[in-house]
């Protein structure tokens, strides 16, 4: 099935990052922008992570690889529709293979989880997301990096953040660590809070 549109790659491939974000494709204002994230999700992602953007659009220091490297199009309800499967089939296992120096992925939402985590997933978003610290600390061999789960940063999930405060005051002090240490930063590298 062909795309509503001109396909628009937005992905930020590496040999150097140690951080790679996979989410699940590009938006509608990222596929105008085609650069990843620049629409709200994107300003509450660099705010879990603490960092700016200066940081954030530096290849040298982030990886960011969706599921789906092109804008899906739109539901009938006006919501994006999921990741192409076409698209990991054909790129992700050699996009992967091409970074082997990536130490940590943060995977959003459930199509990242379900490539990255596959049958280790705990069944729904939350369950997954709730048992980050298994992830995190059972991860990070030399064959295989260091993952940790999200929730997509969309305001549609305001009512989830609500709902699992745990997320704000026990996952997200971790990744801010995690990653100042990737980056060889000072910890405190900026705000904990969504």
């Amino acid at each position: 099935m062909p795309l509503p549109h001109q396909p628009r790659p937005v992905l930020q491939t590496s040999s150097k990052a140690r951080i790679c974000i996979c989410g699940q494709a590009p938006g509608t204002r990222v596929h105008k922008s085609g650069k990843p994230f620049t629409d709200p999700s994107g300003d509450r992602l660099r705010t879990w992570m603490g960092i700016g953007e200066d940081v954030f659009y530096d290849p040298d220091k982030l990886a960011i690889v969706p599921m789906g490297f092109c804008f899906p199009g739109l539901d009938t309800k006006g919501g994006d529709l999921p990741p192409r499967r076409e698209c990991r089939k054909a790129w992700h296992d050699r996009v992967f293979a091409a970074m082997p120096q990536i130490e940590l992925i943060l995977v959003i939402g459930q199509y990242a989880q379900a490539y990255h985590l596959g049958n280790a997933r705990k069944g729904s978003l939350t369950n997954t997301v709730a048992a980050w610290q298994s992830y995190f600390e059972n991860s990070g061999t030399a064959a295989k990096p260091r993952v940790i789960p999200l929730p997509h940063p969309s305001w549609r999930n305001n009512a989830w953040l609500r709902k699992n405060p745990w997320f704000e005051t026990d996952l997200l002090p971790v990744l801010q660590k995690e990653i100042a240490r990737l980056l060889g930063r000072a910890q405190g590298v900026g705000p904990a809070h969504v």
